[in-house]
């Protein structure tokens, strides 16, 4: 693979791969993919067919089979060499992922950097899958836990990030044995098909097993697929709430394990005591970062009404200085979003802030013109709300950022808390006793809390995701990776007799 761009639009036939070869059903439904900069068609995918998926099951099964009993430091190096393949092609990588999810190209190039750094985490962790040793109340008995891996995990990943989740995923789930099965977003089937050629050449070089990683490409019913079937074990999803709970429901009624990943409503407070020089920059690119479609986007910020007017002030005057326009171009700020259908969300939402009597510090607005042709630029906005209003409590995928007031840090937080979502948050202070009671038990309800950083984005090496309606699943770093594994205790027994459980005597 010299480039992976430019791409002319053309049939790629391949649908679904087994890591070393990529095959179709014949005369299968086709996936689109359309680039929301540009509106062009860059390529057609073909979907899964349900005899795809369990060709892919069985094969994975049987690599599943073989691949457990690779000693885990070796899958670390496999995983070691994965991640020097993501290195060499980072720039055609990262730009396919701007081109065709829309985000900005350094975000592109920073999302395949996210892939190389999970890589030289799971290279570690493959030499540290440390269970406990326990002392047993019984004399020469010992006692430990250990961890063997689970099997088939099915990977959902969304839109948003399409290569990155994915790899936050298999990584850590092949340094412990298990074998991965991929249904990317079928709005970014592409960056899939990428990534599974550039490891390609890793897995055949290393004599991997066919199946170890797998992908089908398909709209929402080959995810259900993976949900439904007692054949995987783990369904790791990533994206809507909606989705989530449907994914939930089937997964536990077949008793199987599920790591939701879903929507964030995140919001910073500004106190009277910030650093308004760090704040607003973190502010400005949580809200427009990737146009507002991370799901660690921040949508509200609550401020002091005592430096309210100030940071209005303020935030009107750094919008004014964003610059919308083309991802590829490293000169603008802000792409576009990813379809049509967002889109019109964008314009729903506004339309209900004014309906329930908001008003913009920074108009909403749909963007025309030749170099806006593909009809999915939006221009970032701002709406002074209220924290009860429906619209603010649900996550509208689209760069509006929502200005509240709070007169005492308990209003505060309690305003940041109510809402069904819990993924990230932050406050802006100096002010030690703020900062300890934003983070203690009392404080912010989310599965992350930062102290004068924004929201948007996190580091490899801390377990990422939230609580309530996200999901309470966590991916990447700490001890995640024991999501990926089942837990054993074992108990042996070095001496000449048989002492029973509380202290019964059964004699022979």
């Amino acid at each position: 693979m010299q480039s992976i761009l430019p791409l002319p639009a053309q049939s790629l036939k391949p649908g679904t791969s087994t890591g070393q070869q990529f095959w179709h059903s014949a005369d299968t439904k086709t996936i689109d993919s359309y680039s929301p900069a540009d509106g062009k068609l860059i390529a057609r995918v073909h979907a899964s067919t349900r005899a795809d998926y369990d060709r892919v099951i069985e094969t994975a099964q049987t690599a599943f089979a073989e691949w457990r009993q690779v000693p885990a430091p070796r899958r670390g190096e496999i995983v070691r060499q994965m991640g020097e393949q993501f290195r060499r092609y980072k720039r055609e990588l990262g730009t396919l992922v701007s081109y065709e999810m829309g985000k900005s190209l350094q975000e592109g190039l920073g999302e395949v950097q996210e892939i190389i750094d999970i890589c030289d985490f799971a290279v570690g962790q493959s030499r540290q899958l440390y269970g406990l040793s326990m002392h047993s109340e019984r004399p020469a008995h010992r006692m430990l836990e250990q961890y063997h891996p689970l099997g088939i995990v099915g990977i959902i990943s969304a839109f948003n990030f399409p290569v990155a989740v994915w790899s936050w995923n298999a990584m850590l789930a092949w340094i412990c044995g298990d074998v991965c099965v991929w249904k990317p977003s079928e709005k970014t089937p592409l960056t899939a098909l990428a990534c599974q050629q550039i490891i390609g050449e890793v897995l055949r070089n290393n004599n991997v097993p066919e199946g170890v990683s797998c992908l089908i490409t398909g709209e929402r019913h080959a995810g259900e697929w993976l949900a439904h079937d007692p054949r995987v074990a783990l369904v790791s999803a990533t994206g809507s709430t909606r989705m989530g709970k449907a994914v939930a429901v089937a997964v536990a009624e077949r008793l199987g394990r599920s790591l939701l990943e879903l929507g964030g409503n995140n919001a910073i407070i500004v106190s009277d005591q910030a650093d308004l020089d760090l704040a607003i920059p973190a502010i400005v690119f949580g809200a427009v970062g990737t146009a507002g479609q991370r799901c660690t986007s921040t949508r509200r910020i609550i401020v002091q009404e005592g430096i309210y007017d100030d940071v209005k002030k303020r935030l009107k005057k750094a919008y004014a200085q964003l610059q919308i326009g083309d991802p590829l171009n490293e000169q603008y700020h802000v792409g576009p979003v990813i379809d049509k259908a967002a889109v019109n969300g964008y314009q729903a939402s506004a339309k209900e802030i004014r309906e329930f009597g908001g008003t913009f510090v920074v108009e909403p607005g749909v963007l025309t013109g030749p170099e806006f042709e593909s009809g999915c630029y939006v221009r970032p906005c701002i709406a002074e709300a209220q924290n009860q209003w429906p619209v603010v409590q649900r996550e509208t995928f689209a760069p509006i950022l929502y200005m509240l007031k709070y007169s005492t840090l308990d209003d505060a937080i309690a305003q940041q808390n109510g809402v069904p979502q819990g993924l990230s948050s932050a406050i802006f202070t100096l002010n030690l006793r703020e900062a300890e009671r934003f983070l203690s038990a009392t404080g912010s309800d989310c599965g992350i809390a930062n102290v004068n950083i924004g929201t948007s984005g996190a580091e490899i090496g801390g377990a990422f995701g939230g609580e309530k309606e996200t999901g309470g699943g966590r991916e990447s770093g700490s001890d995640a990776w024991k999501a990926y594994m089942r837990r054993q205790t074992n108990t042996l027994n070095y001496g000449t007799t048989m002492p029973l459980a509380q202290g019964i005597t059964f004699e022979l």
